[in-house]
């Protein structure tokens, strides 16, 4: 088995790693403070070409692997789990099922502008009465000549509402089979009339990213706006949320990778008792075992990643990824915060924000009770 990663695999590493030092670390605290979505480093991760990745570049893409992509992901959140979170969600939610399930014309319209940085899109599948249990959704639409009409509501929307974010792609009920909901997904863009955005604020975590709430009030799109065949909402949804746990699991392998670091610094410097708190071994062991957790964590993330980009199945593989990591996510950074001792509570110290972003990873996209869930019936229990 070869654990090394390619030449390119290395270079993005690097790259991605300067950039969020130089230029997201510098503002990650006064962003949070504000919360406050930062178009301009929205902007300077497209320039740098880390939205559609994955994706070929007759679409705008870089052409890269699966792995490359979750590499940017797990640096940025290395250091700021907004930026990441803006990142991800893109990537996977938005760009991902508009690139596996759109039609080539519905391709060449929004993927260019969304590997651009300038535009972004949201993915409407959660709604008030309706997350872990997707098949709860209310939202419905039919069709009236030539446009879907669409009446209900999203919640939790992720790149939903600033001004760059340009449609989303909604799930909805469409028809009833025999007592069963049929879900259907639909392309609605930003200014179609019946759509109302709405940001939500006051978040504990992910403070500079963009999370919205959205509203469809006999909300008319084109016919042709239906992404997909009918009936393949649920196909689609669920589909993309397997990719999408591998890069909320390079979150939290990113979240852990950063405060373990903070951890590992304030330890060398802090000193009680003439000496570094490094040096106590109650200490050392805490600092062993989140690095030996690290290193599981991004090994079993890589795998999944390595399953994918050779078209074997990694739905397992993805759920236990995510469930794994953003458990050691909350398991690193509250140590780190302990090894911070009081300091750890004081937002001067920037491991209490690791703290707060970590909280969310074991809710979004699958709760960690859902991953358990996912992962049970694919051993047959």
């Amino acid at each position: 088995m070869d654990f090394e990663l390619s030449e390119d695999q290395q270079m993005i590493r690097e790259s991605v790693r300067d950039f969020a030092e130089r230029e997201i670390k510098p503002r990650a605290k006064e962003l949070d403070e504000k919360a406050e979505f930062s178009n301009e480093l929205t902007q300077m991760m497209g320039e740098l070409g880390l939205f559609g990745m994955y994706l070929p570049e007759k679409y705008g893409g870089q052409g890269m692997d699966y792995l490359s992509y979750i590499i940017a992901v797990e640096e940025i959140a290395r250091i700021d789990g907004s930026q990441a979170a803006t990142l991800a969600a893109h990537n996977s939610l938005g760009i991902g099922p508009l690139y596996y399930y759109g039609s080539e014309e519905q391709k060449m319209k929004y993927l260019p502008p969304l590997c651009t940085g300038e535009a972004l899109w949201g993915f409407g599948l959660t709604e008030p009465d309706a997350g872990s249990d997707s098949r709860g959704s209310k939202t419905k639409a039919y069709l009236d000549g030539d446009e879907w009409v669409i009446n209900g509501s999203k919640i939790f929307i992720t790149n939903g509402s600033v001004e760059s974010s340009i449609g989303s792609t909604v799930q909805a009920v469409t028809d009833e089979k025999d007592g069963r909901k049929i879900f259907s997904c639909i392309i609605v863009e930003k200014d179609t009339p019946g759509f109302k955005r709405v940001g939500m604020h006051g978040k504990m975590m992910w403070r500079a990213s963009d999370t919205a709430e959205l509203y469809f009030d006999d909300c008319r799109v084109p016919k042709e706006n239906l992404l997909g065949e009918i009936g393949e909402g649920s196909k689609i949804m669920l589909s993309t949320l397997d990719s999408g746990r591998l890069s909320i699991a390079a979150m939290g392998l990113g979240c852990a990778q950063g405060a373990y670091e903070l951890a590992f610094a304030y330890a060398q410097e802090r000193k009680q008792f003439g000496k570094p708190i490094s040096k106590f071994q109650v200490n050392a062991f805490k600092l062993a075992d989140m690095a030996t957790k690290i290193e599981l964590a991004r090994n079993l993330l890589y795998k999944a990643c390595w399953l994918k980009d050779n078209g074997k199945p990694f739905g397992k593989e993805a759920a236990m990824s995510k469930l794994y990591c953003s458990e050691i996510a909350k398991e690193v950074a509250d140590e780190a915060v302990q090894l911070h001792g009081g300091y750890g509570l004081m937002k001067d110290y920037d491991v209490e924000r690791f703290y707060r972003d970590q909280r969310l990873l074991q809710i979004g996209e699958g709760t960690s009770e859902i991953q358990r869930l996912v992962i049970s019936r694919h051993i047959g229990c």
